[in-house]
Protein backbone atom coordinates (compact mmCIF):
# COMPACT_ATOMS: atom_id res chain seq x y z
CA UNK A 1 0.00 0.00 0.00
CA UNK A 2 1.33 3.48 -0.84
CA UNK A 3 1.73 6.33 1.60
CA UNK A 4 -0.78 8.29 -0.47
CA UNK A 5 -3.43 5.57 0.14
CA UNK A 6 -2.82 5.71 3.90
CA UNK A 7 -3.07 9.52 3.87
CA UNK A 8 -6.31 9.40 1.93
CA UNK A 9 -7.84 6.93 4.36
CA UNK A 10 -6.75 9.03 7.35
CA UNK A 11 -8.31 12.16 5.86
CA UNK A 12 -11.54 10.27 5.17
CA UNK A 13 -11.67 9.02 8.75
CA UNK A 14 -11.00 12.51 10.14
CA UNK A 15 -13.87 13.91 8.11
CA UNK A 16 -16.22 11.16 9.24
CA UNK A 17 -15.17 11.62 12.87
CA UNK A 18 -15.95 15.31 12.66
CA UNK A 19 -19.32 14.58 11.06
CA UNK A 20 -20.18 11.95 13.66
CA UNK A 21 -19.35 14.39 16.45
CA UNK A 22 -21.82 16.91 15.01
CA UNK A 23 -24.52 14.27 14.47
CA UNK A 24 -24.05 12.81 17.96
CA UNK A 25 -24.09 16.23 19.56
CA UNK A 26 -27.27 17.22 17.74
CA UNK A 27 -28.98 13.98 18.76
CA UNK A 28 -28.11 14.53 22.41
CA UNK A 29 -29.47 18.07 22.32
CA UNK A 30 -32.67 17.16 20.53
CA UNK A 31 -33.14 13.85 22.34
CA UNK A 32 -33.79 12.15 19.00
CA UNK A 33 -34.65 8.53 19.76
CA UNK A 34 -31.89 7.88 22.28
CA UNK A 35 -32.75 5.25 24.86
CA UNK A 36 -32.20 6.60 28.38
CA UNK A 37 -28.87 5.29 29.64
CA UNK A 38 -27.90 3.76 26.28
CA UNK A 39 -24.59 5.60 26.30
CA UNK A 40 -23.66 4.14 29.67
CA UNK A 41 -22.55 7.46 31.15
CA UNK A 42 -21.59 8.21 34.73
CA UNK A 43 -25.26 8.37 35.71
CA UNK A 44 -26.15 5.07 34.09
CA UNK A 45 -24.34 1.72 33.90
CA UNK A 46 -25.81 0.31 30.69
CA UNK A 47 -23.98 -0.26 27.41
CA UNK A 48 -26.33 -0.72 24.45
CA UNK A 49 -25.18 -2.43 21.26
CA UNK A 50 -26.83 -4.14 18.28
CA UNK A 51 -26.24 -7.39 16.41
CA UNK A 52 -27.98 -8.12 13.10
CA UNK A 53 -28.20 -11.01 10.64
CA UNK A 54 -30.67 -12.43 8.11
CA UNK A 55 -33.21 -14.89 9.48
CA UNK A 56 -36.07 -16.86 7.90
CA UNK A 57 -35.19 -15.88 4.33
CA UNK A 58 -34.98 -17.98 1.16
CA UNK A 59 -31.20 -17.51 0.94
CA UNK A 60 -28.41 -17.40 3.55
CA UNK A 61 -29.61 -17.27 7.17
CA UNK A 62 -27.44 -16.69 10.25
CA UNK A 63 -29.76 -16.98 13.27
CA UNK A 64 -26.92 -18.16 15.49
CA UNK A 65 -25.26 -14.76 15.46
CA UNK A 66 -27.99 -12.68 17.19
CA UNK A 67 -28.75 -15.69 19.41
CA UNK A 68 -25.08 -15.84 20.45
CA UNK A 69 -25.11 -12.09 21.10
CA UNK A 70 -28.06 -12.41 23.47
CA UNK A 71 -26.44 -15.40 25.19
CA UNK A 72 -23.20 -13.45 25.61
CA UNK A 73 -25.12 -10.61 27.27
CA UNK A 74 -26.76 -13.01 29.73
CA UNK A 75 -23.42 -14.64 30.46
CA UNK A 76 -21.36 -11.47 30.91
CA UNK A 77 -24.07 -9.78 32.98
CA UNK A 78 -24.17 -12.83 35.26
CA UNK A 79 -20.42 -12.43 35.79
CA UNK A 80 -20.24 -8.76 36.72
CA UNK A 81 -21.18 -7.12 33.45
CA UNK A 82 -19.05 -5.56 30.75
CA UNK A 83 -16.50 -3.32 32.40
CA UNK A 84 -18.77 -3.29 35.46
CA UNK A 85 -21.74 -2.19 33.36
CA UNK A 86 -24.86 -4.00 32.18
CA UNK A 87 -24.66 -5.08 28.56
CA UNK A 88 -27.89 -4.57 26.60
CA UNK A 89 -28.09 -6.28 23.20
CA UNK A 90 -30.56 -5.22 20.51
CA UNK A 91 -31.04 -7.51 17.50
CA UNK A 92 -32.28 -6.92 13.97
CA UNK A 93 -33.16 -9.02 10.91
CA UNK A 94 -31.75 -7.51 7.70
CA UNK A 95 -33.88 -9.93 5.59
CA UNK A 96 -30.99 -10.35 3.11
CA UNK A 97 -31.79 -7.13 1.28
CA UNK A 98 -30.29 -3.65 1.15
CA UNK A 99 -33.42 -1.93 2.45
CA UNK A 100 -33.49 -4.17 5.51
CA UNK A 101 -29.77 -3.65 6.15
CA UNK A 102 -30.16 0.13 6.03
CA UNK A 103 -33.17 -0.04 8.37
CA UNK A 104 -31.14 -2.05 10.90
CA UNK A 105 -28.36 0.54 10.81
CA UNK A 106 -30.78 3.44 11.29
CA UNK A 107 -32.45 1.55 14.13
CA UNK A 108 -29.08 1.14 15.85
CA UNK A 109 -28.60 4.90 15.67
CA UNK A 110 -32.16 5.68 16.79
CA UNK A 111 -31.88 3.38 19.80
CA UNK A 112 -28.55 4.75 20.98
CA UNK A 113 -26.30 1.79 20.22
CA UNK A 114 -22.63 2.55 20.87
CA UNK A 115 -21.55 -0.20 18.43
CA UNK A 116 -22.83 -2.86 16.08
CA UNK A 117 -21.11 -6.10 17.06
CA UNK A 118 -20.65 -9.53 15.47
CA UNK A 119 -23.11 -9.14 12.61
CA UNK A 120 -23.71 -10.51 9.11
CA UNK A 121 -25.01 -8.76 6.00
CA UNK A 122 -24.28 -8.97 2.29
CA UNK A 123 -25.17 -5.27 1.90
CA UNK A 124 -22.18 -3.41 3.28
CA UNK A 125 -22.73 -0.18 1.38
CA UNK A 126 -26.35 -0.01 2.54
CA UNK A 127 -25.61 -0.29 6.27
CA UNK A 128 -22.18 1.34 6.53
CA UNK A 129 -23.32 4.73 5.26
CA UNK A 130 -25.92 5.23 8.05
CA UNK A 131 -23.45 3.94 10.64
CA UNK A 132 -20.76 6.33 9.45
CA UNK A 133 -23.20 9.24 9.55
CA UNK A 134 -24.03 8.39 13.16
CA UNK A 135 -20.42 7.65 14.10
CA UNK A 136 -21.23 4.08 15.20
CA UNK A 137 -18.38 1.53 14.96
CA UNK A 138 -18.97 -1.84 13.29
CA UNK A 139 -16.99 -4.41 15.28
CA UNK A 140 -16.34 -7.92 14.05
CA UNK A 141 -18.67 -8.18 11.09
CA UNK A 142 -18.65 -11.44 9.15
CA UNK A 143 -16.66 -9.90 6.31
CA UNK A 144 -19.22 -10.80 3.65
CA UNK A 145 -18.43 -7.67 1.58
CA UNK A 146 -15.33 -5.70 0.66
CA UNK A 147 -16.88 -2.54 2.15
CA UNK A 148 -16.19 -3.89 5.64
CA UNK A 149 -12.46 -3.67 4.89
CA UNK A 150 -12.48 -0.07 3.69
CA UNK A 151 -14.82 1.83 6.02
CA UNK A 152 -12.91 3.77 8.73
CA UNK A 153 -15.58 2.73 11.25
CA UNK A 154 -15.27 -1.00 10.52
CA UNK A 155 -13.12 -3.17 12.80
CA UNK A 156 -13.03 -6.70 11.32
CA UNK A 157 -11.71 -9.61 13.39
CA UNK A 158 -11.10 -12.00 10.49
CA UNK A 159 -10.21 -11.80 6.81
CA UNK A 160 -13.80 -12.17 5.64
CA UNK A 161 -14.79 -13.90 2.44
CA UNK A 162 -11.72 -12.42 0.77
CA UNK A 163 -9.24 -14.34 2.92
CA UNK A 164 -11.35 -17.52 2.81
CA UNK A 165 -11.55 -17.60 -0.98
CA UNK A 166 -7.92 -16.67 -1.52
CA UNK A 167 -6.99 -19.26 1.09
CA UNK A 168 -9.16 -21.91 -0.52
CA UNK A 169 -7.40 -21.26 -3.83
CA UNK A 170 -4.04 -21.57 -2.13
CA UNK A 171 -5.13 -24.82 -0.46
CA UNK A 172 -6.47 -26.30 -3.70
CA UNK A 173 -3.44 -25.28 -5.77
CA UNK A 174 -1.50 -28.16 -4.23
CA UNK A 175 -4.12 -30.73 -5.21
CA UNK A 176 -6.06 -29.66 -8.32
CA UNK A 177 -5.14 -29.54 -12.00
CA UNK A 178 -8.17 -27.33 -12.61
CA UNK A 179 -10.80 -25.77 -10.36
CA UNK A 180 -14.48 -24.98 -10.87
CA UNK A 181 -16.15 -22.50 -8.50
CA UNK A 182 -19.91 -22.78 -8.00
CA UNK A 183 -21.04 -19.52 -6.41
CA UNK A 184 -24.14 -17.30 -6.07
CA UNK A 185 -25.18 -15.23 -9.07
CA UNK A 186 -25.09 -12.05 -6.98
CA UNK A 187 -22.91 -8.98 -6.59
CA UNK A 188 -21.31 -10.51 -3.51
CA UNK A 189 -20.75 -13.70 -5.51
CA UNK A 190 -18.98 -11.73 -8.25
CA UNK A 191 -16.29 -10.77 -5.73
CA UNK A 192 -15.39 -14.40 -5.02
CA UNK A 193 -13.93 -15.33 -8.40
CA UNK A 194 -10.80 -13.09 -8.54
CA UNK A 195 -10.01 -14.01 -4.94
CA UNK A 196 -9.96 -17.76 -5.60
CA UNK A 197 -7.95 -16.99 -8.73
CA UNK A 198 -5.36 -15.15 -6.66
CA UNK A 199 -4.89 -18.13 -4.36
CA UNK A 200 -4.43 -20.49 -7.31
CA UNK A 201 -1.99 -18.09 -8.97
CA UNK A 202 0.20 -18.14 -5.85
CA UNK A 203 1.12 -21.68 -6.89
CA UNK A 204 1.09 -20.94 -10.65
CA UNK A 205 -2.14 -22.82 -11.22
CA UNK A 206 -4.60 -22.02 -14.01
CA UNK A 207 -7.46 -19.68 -13.21
CA UNK A 208 -10.81 -20.83 -11.89
CA UNK A 209 -13.79 -21.68 -14.08
CA UNK A 210 -16.70 -19.55 -12.87
CA UNK A 211 -20.08 -21.29 -12.58
CA UNK A 212 -22.94 -19.06 -11.40
CA UNK A 213 -25.94 -20.53 -9.59
CA UNK A 214 -29.16 -19.20 -8.11
CA UNK A 215 -28.68 -18.29 -4.46
CA UNK A 216 -32.07 -19.68 -3.42
CA UNK A 217 -32.38 -22.80 -5.60
CA UNK A 218 -33.90 -25.96 -4.13
CA UNK A 219 -32.03 -28.30 -6.50
CA UNK A 220 -28.66 -28.02 -8.20
CA UNK A 221 -28.59 -31.21 -10.30
CA UNK A 222 -27.93 -29.29 -13.51
CA UNK A 223 -25.15 -27.19 -11.99
CA UNK A 224 -23.60 -30.24 -10.33
CA UNK A 225 -23.52 -32.06 -13.67
CA UNK A 226 -21.97 -29.05 -15.39
CA UNK A 227 -19.36 -28.63 -12.65
CA UNK A 228 -18.35 -32.30 -12.75
CA UNK A 229 -18.09 -32.28 -16.52
CA UNK A 230 -15.97 -29.13 -16.51
CA UNK A 231 -13.63 -30.45 -13.83
CA UNK A 232 -12.93 -33.64 -15.78
CA UNK A 233 -10.83 -33.99 -18.93
CA UNK A 234 -12.66 -36.29 -21.34
CA UNK A 235 -10.91 -39.57 -22.06
CA UNK A 236 -8.34 -39.27 -19.26
CA UNK A 237 -8.10 -40.17 -15.59
CA UNK A 238 -7.04 -36.60 -14.81
CA UNK A 239 -9.59 -34.65 -12.79
CA UNK A 240 -9.80 -31.36 -11.02
CA UNK A 241 -11.71 -29.89 -8.11
CA UNK A 242 -15.19 -28.48 -7.59
CA UNK A 243 -15.44 -25.76 -4.94
CA UNK A 244 -18.94 -24.70 -3.87
CA UNK A 245 -19.49 -21.51 -1.86
CA UNK A 246 -23.26 -20.98 -1.69
CA UNK A 247 -23.92 -20.13 1.95
CA UNK A 248 -26.96 -22.02 3.23
CA UNK A 249 -27.45 -23.62 -0.18
CA UNK A 250 -24.03 -25.28 -0.21
CA UNK A 251 -25.58 -28.34 1.42
CA UNK A 252 -28.32 -28.39 -1.23
CA UNK A 253 -25.66 -28.33 -3.94
CA UNK A 254 -23.66 -31.17 -2.41
CA UNK A 255 -26.82 -33.23 -2.03
CA UNK A 256 -27.32 -32.97 -5.79
CA UNK A 257 -23.60 -33.50 -6.33
CA UNK A 258 -23.59 -36.73 -4.29
CA UNK A 259 -26.13 -38.37 -6.60
CA UNK A 260 -23.92 -37.77 -9.66
CA UNK A 261 -20.43 -38.19 -8.28
CA UNK A 262 -20.19 -41.98 -8.75
CA UNK A 263 -19.39 -41.36 -12.41
CA UNK A 264 -16.57 -38.97 -11.51
CA UNK A 265 -14.64 -40.66 -8.66
CA UNK A 266 -11.43 -38.68 -9.20
CA UNK A 267 -13.00 -35.22 -8.77
CA UNK A 268 -12.10 -33.59 -5.47
CA UNK A 269 -14.35 -31.19 -3.59
CA UNK A 270 -13.85 -28.04 -1.56
CA UNK A 271 -15.68 -25.28 0.30
CA UNK A 272 -15.15 -22.80 3.12
CA UNK A 273 -16.29 -22.70 6.72
CA UNK A 274 -19.46 -20.70 6.95
CA UNK A 275 -20.84 -22.62 4.00
CA UNK A 276 -20.48 -25.84 6.03
CA UNK A 277 -19.34 -26.73 9.55
CA UNK A 278 -18.92 -29.84 11.68
CA UNK A 279 -22.62 -30.01 12.53
CA UNK A 280 -23.45 -30.01 8.80
CA UNK A 281 -21.11 -32.94 8.26
CA UNK A 282 -22.64 -34.82 11.20
CA UNK A 283 -26.16 -34.15 9.99
CA UNK A 284 -25.44 -35.36 6.46
CA UNK A 285 -23.91 -38.70 7.37
CA UNK A 286 -20.53 -38.11 9.02
CA UNK A 287 -17.96 -40.25 7.24
CA UNK A 288 -20.64 -41.13 4.67
CA UNK A 289 -21.53 -37.49 3.98
CA UNK A 290 -20.90 -35.87 0.58
CA UNK A 291 -18.23 -33.74 2.29
CA UNK A 292 -15.91 -36.65 3.09
CA UNK A 293 -12.48 -35.79 1.72
CA UNK A 294 -13.38 -32.15 1.03
CA UNK A 295 -10.77 -29.43 1.48
CA UNK A 296 -12.11 -26.70 3.76
CA UNK A 297 -10.65 -23.27 4.53
CA UNK A 298 -11.57 -21.45 7.74
CA UNK A 299 -10.60 -18.40 9.78
CA UNK A 300 -10.18 -19.99 13.17
CA UNK A 301 -8.92 -23.18 14.82
CA UNK A 302 -11.01 -26.33 14.35
CA UNK A 303 -14.14 -26.52 16.51
CA UNK A 304 -12.66 -29.18 18.81
CA UNK A 305 -9.66 -26.98 19.67
CA UNK A 306 -9.28 -26.29 23.40
CA UNK A 307 -9.12 -22.55 22.74
CA UNK A 308 -12.89 -22.54 22.25
CA UNK A 309 -13.39 -23.77 25.84
CA UNK A 310 -14.42 -20.40 27.30
CA UNK A 311 -17.03 -19.82 24.59
CA UNK A 312 -18.44 -23.32 25.03
CA UNK A 313 -18.66 -22.80 28.78
CA UNK A 314 -20.61 -19.57 28.27
CA UNK A 315 -23.02 -21.34 25.88
CA UNK A 316 -23.52 -24.18 28.35
CA UNK A 317 -24.27 -21.75 31.17
CA UNK A 318 -26.73 -19.53 29.30
CA UNK A 319 -27.94 -21.18 26.09
CA UNK A 320 -27.45 -24.92 26.32
CA UNK A 321 -30.91 -25.68 24.89
CA UNK A 322 -30.82 -23.04 22.13
CA UNK A 323 -30.29 -25.08 18.96
CA UNK A 324 -29.57 -21.93 16.95
CA UNK A 325 -26.22 -21.61 18.71
CA UNK A 326 -23.76 -24.13 17.31
CA UNK A 327 -20.23 -23.65 18.68
CA UNK A 328 -18.87 -25.05 15.40
CA UNK A 329 -20.62 -22.36 13.34
CA UNK A 330 -18.29 -19.66 11.97
CA UNK A 331 -20.94 -16.99 12.54
CA UNK A 332 -21.34 -17.92 16.20
CA UNK A 333 -17.56 -18.01 16.60
CA UNK A 334 -17.16 -14.59 14.99
CA UNK A 335 -19.85 -13.12 17.24
CA UNK A 336 -18.10 -14.48 20.33
CA UNK A 337 -14.77 -12.97 19.25
CA UNK A 338 -16.40 -9.62 18.39
CA UNK A 339 -18.00 -9.37 21.84
CA UNK A 340 -14.70 -10.24 23.47
CA UNK A 341 -13.24 -7.26 21.59
CA UNK A 342 -16.08 -5.06 22.87
CA UNK A 343 -15.50 -6.27 26.43
CA UNK A 344 -11.86 -5.22 26.34
CA UNK A 345 -12.64 -1.86 24.72
CA UNK A 346 -15.21 -0.99 27.38
CA UNK A 347 -12.84 -2.08 30.13
CA UNK A 348 -10.16 0.23 28.68
CA UNK A 349 -12.46 3.23 29.12
CA UNK A 350 -12.46 2.89 32.91
CA UNK A 351 -15.31 4.65 34.69
CA UNK A 352 -15.75 7.20 31.92
CA UNK A 353 -18.76 7.53 29.69
CA UNK A 354 -19.18 4.80 27.04
CA UNK A 355 -20.17 6.39 23.73
CA UNK A 356 -19.82 5.34 20.12
CA UNK A 357 -17.12 7.94 19.60
CA UNK A 358 -15.09 6.81 22.61
CA UNK A 359 -15.32 3.17 21.53
CA UNK A 360 -14.05 3.93 18.01
CA UNK A 361 -11.38 6.29 19.36
CA UNK A 362 -10.01 3.58 21.66
CA UNK A 363 -9.72 1.23 18.70
CA UNK A 364 -8.22 3.87 16.42
CA UNK A 365 -5.63 4.76 19.04
CA UNK A 366 -4.16 1.27 18.78
CA UNK A 367 -5.74 -0.63 21.68
CA UNK A 368 -4.53 -4.23 21.44
CA UNK A 369 -7.09 -6.93 22.16
CA UNK A 370 -6.49 -10.64 22.57
CA UNK A 371 -8.81 -13.56 21.91
CA UNK A 372 -7.24 -16.44 23.77
CA UNK A 373 -5.29 -17.53 20.71
CA UNK A 374 -8.32 -17.79 18.42
CA UNK A 375 -6.82 -14.96 16.38
CA UNK A 376 -3.51 -13.13 16.58
CA UNK A 377 -3.57 -10.01 18.81
CA UNK A 378 -5.76 -7.45 17.04
CA UNK A 379 -5.08 -3.73 16.58
CA UNK A 380 -6.75 -1.26 14.22
CA UNK A 381 -4.54 1.82 14.60
CA UNK A 382 -3.29 3.48 11.43
CA UNK A 383 0.15 1.91 11.88
CA UNK A 384 -1.51 -1.52 11.68
CA UNK A 385 -3.43 -1.01 8.45
CA UNK A 386 -3.00 -3.78 5.92
CA UNK A 387 -0.79 -3.70 2.85
CA UNK A 388 -3.46 -5.69 1.03
CA UNK A 389 -4.41 -2.88 -1.35
CA UNK A 390 -8.19 -2.93 -1.53
CA UNK A 391 -8.51 -4.19 2.06
CA UNK A 392 -6.86 -1.53 4.26
CA UNK A 393 -8.87 -2.46 7.38
CA UNK A 394 -7.75 -6.09 7.18
CA UNK A 395 -5.75 -6.74 10.36
CA UNK A 396 -6.10 -10.53 10.45
CA UNK A 397 -5.67 -12.27 7.10
CA UNK A 398 -4.84 -15.65 8.60
CA UNK A 399 -6.71 -18.77 7.48
CA UNK A 400 -6.60 -22.40 8.54
CA UNK A 401 -6.47 -25.39 6.19
CA UNK A 402 -8.70 -28.30 7.14
CA UNK A 403 -10.05 -31.45 5.53
CA UNK A 404 -12.95 -33.75 6.27
CA UNK A 405 -11.49 -37.11 7.31
CA UNK A 406 -13.66 -39.95 8.64
CA UNK A 407 -16.46 -37.47 9.20
CA UNK A 408 -14.41 -34.94 11.19
CA UNK A 409 -12.91 -31.59 10.25
CA UNK A 410 -9.21 -31.90 10.99
CA UNK A 411 -6.39 -29.41 10.53
CA UNK A 412 -3.99 -30.23 7.70
CA UNK A 413 -1.46 -27.66 8.91
CA UNK A 414 -0.30 -26.92 12.45
CA UNK A 415 -0.15 -23.19 11.85
CA UNK A 416 -2.40 -20.65 10.16
CA UNK A 417 -1.48 -19.19 6.77
CA UNK A 418 -1.28 -15.41 6.30
CA UNK A 419 -3.01 -14.37 3.07
CA UNK A 420 -2.05 -10.68 3.16
CA UNK A 421 0.47 -10.92 0.32
CA UNK A 422 -1.92 -12.93 -1.86
CA UNK A 423 -4.72 -10.42 -1.29
CA UNK A 424 -2.34 -7.57 -2.13
CA UNK A 425 -1.66 -9.21 -5.48
CA UNK A 426 -5.39 -9.78 -6.02
CA UNK A 427 -5.94 -6.05 -5.58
Amino acid sequence: MTGRRHTSIKRTFSALSALSAVVTGSALIAGCGLIPGATGGSGDRTVTVMTWAPEKTDATNMPGMPAMARAYARWINAHGGIGGRTLRVLTCNDHNDSVGAAKCARSAADQGAVAVVGSYSQHGRAFLSPLESAGIPYIGGYGATDSEFTSPLSYPVNGGQAALLAGNGRQLADHCSRTVLVRPDTIAGDELVPLLDAGLAARSRAGVTDLRAAEDATDYAGKAQEALGTATTAGTADAGCVAAVLGDRTNTFFDSFRRLREDYPAVRTATVLGSIDQSTINRTGGAASPYEGAYVTGWYPAADDARWGRMKKAITETAFDDNRIDPADAGVQTTWIAYEVLRQVVASLGDGEVTARRVSSALDDGLEVTTGGLTPPLRWGYDHMSDAGDFPRLVNARVTFQRVERGRLVATRKTAVDMTETLAKAS
